[in-house]
């Protein structure tokens, strides 16, 4: 009763009836939706369209990030990751490092590794090949879901290959998914203003096509709050929607709030709490044909992230243990969550937690006292 007096307070009864009728939105529907003032209706509605699809469950994730290098001979304006040769905080892993990692993730009972770094100026393509061969003969129950588009294409041009057989060897090097990144917003304009030198959307769309044809899956993402507009947005989703109508290759759609600190462009506040809410309930409703979308509490912090359970979320995403990107930006959240604390936020918002994998597929009840024995409870250094 509460939703249905919500909905009817708001205006938003028509659209409330199109979603329950299974119809799609259009990019009017969403402006609409992104621009109404309660967002106690909005959340309402997402939640219902989440419920739907997802029932009462949340899922979260037990993986590791590692980020090989920060070398890259790109300079996105809002980018405080990458840095030149010169640098002084500069870093490159090693193959030997990067196994070590592996090899304690393994032992805190992690089945993921996501793997990115920076467009280094000189690695060979076989380097990449090369360590996805020795993370996977560490254990080969560790899933490799690294790269992102822009990474992707670097790899091509430097292997002299195209982006199919460049995928082609990577997935048979060990390569599972590919990951969301890099996406930003696809509008040209605003990519010209804060990306200039990245990946067209066409180009970032192509990757994860071919990615999808050759019978592989990965998330997408969008990078907003920044010089966006709301219309910048909507037309981000439209274009994702539109792949996944053609590919059905994306697993799930992670929001990524803007970290305003230590980059080019003159934001002075990260998107705000109501702005985050209504983004992940507005891609719930408009991208009627995702399984699911991933509360990133890297960026929103993990009561925010909690809250967005009942704004259309369904996933926490991650245990992480060690982030470079959002926190060189200035984020000030964990570097780690473990999965205590993720089954804790998960029950406290109402709903079941499920442990899934890199497909979004469970793998085990939750445990809810296991928690990860042996993450450092402090900011893991940045190697330099």
């Amino acid at each position: 009763m509460r939703v249905e007096f919500l909905i009817q307070r708001s205006g938003l009864k028509d659209l409330a009836e199109r979603v329950r009728a299974g119809e799609r939105l259009s990019e009017a529907d969403a402006l609409r939706l992104f621009t109404t003032p309660d967002l106690n209706a909005l959340g309402a509605l997402a939640d219902l369209a989440n419920q739907r699809r997802n029932g009462r469950r949340a899922s979260y994730i037990l993986n590791r990030y590692i980020n090989y290098s920060n070398y890259c001979i790109l300079s996105c304006q809002f980018c405080a990751f990458s840095r030149k040769r010169r640098d002084a905080d500069g870093f490159e892993l090693t193959v030997d490092q990067m196994v070590q990692k592996a090899r304690e993730a393994l032992a805190l009972g992690i089945t993921e590794l996501h793997i990115v770094g920076g467009l280094h100026p000189s690695l060979p393509f076989e380097h990449y090949t090369g360590f996805l061969r020795a993370l996977k003969a560490v254990d080969a129950r560790l899933q490799l879901k690294c790269f992102t588009a822009i990474e992707i294409l670097h790899l091509a041009w430097m292997a002299k290959k195209s982006v199919r057989d460049t995928l082609l060897e990577l997935k048979a090097a060990g390569l599972e998914s590919l990951t969301g990144g890099g996406a930003e917003i696809f509008r040209k304009e605003v990519r010209a203003q804060i990306a200039r030198g990245k990946e067209s959307a066409e180009e970032y769309l192509d990757v994860h096509r071919t990615w999808h044809q050759l019978g592989g899956r990965s998330t997408c993402t969008m990078l907003y709050g920044h010089v966006e507009s709301l219309e910048d947005r909507v037309h981000h989703l439209s274009l994702l929607r539109g792949l996944q109508d053609e590919t059905h290759g994306f697993t799930g759609f992670v929001p990524l709030p803007y970290q305003p600190d230590n980059n080019g462009i003159p934001v002075q506040h990260a998107p705000s709490g109501y702005d985050q809410l209504r983004t992940l309930a507005v891609s719930r409703l408009f991208l009627d044909n995702f399984d699911h979308i991933t509360a990133y509490w890297v960026g929103m912090g993990l009561r925010m992230a909690q809250v967005a359970l009942s704004y259309g979320a369904d996933d926490l995403h991650g245990t992480i243990v060690e982030e470079h990107i959002f926190h060189m930006a200035g984020a000030r959240t964990p570097q780690l969550q473990t999965e205590r604390d993720l089954v804790k936020a998960i029950r406290e918002a109402g709903r079941e937690p499920v442990q899934r994998d890199t497909f979004y597929q469970p793998i085990t009840p939750s445990a809810p006292d296991r928690g990860i024995a042996g993450i450092p409870e402090s900011p893991v250094p940045i190697p330099g």
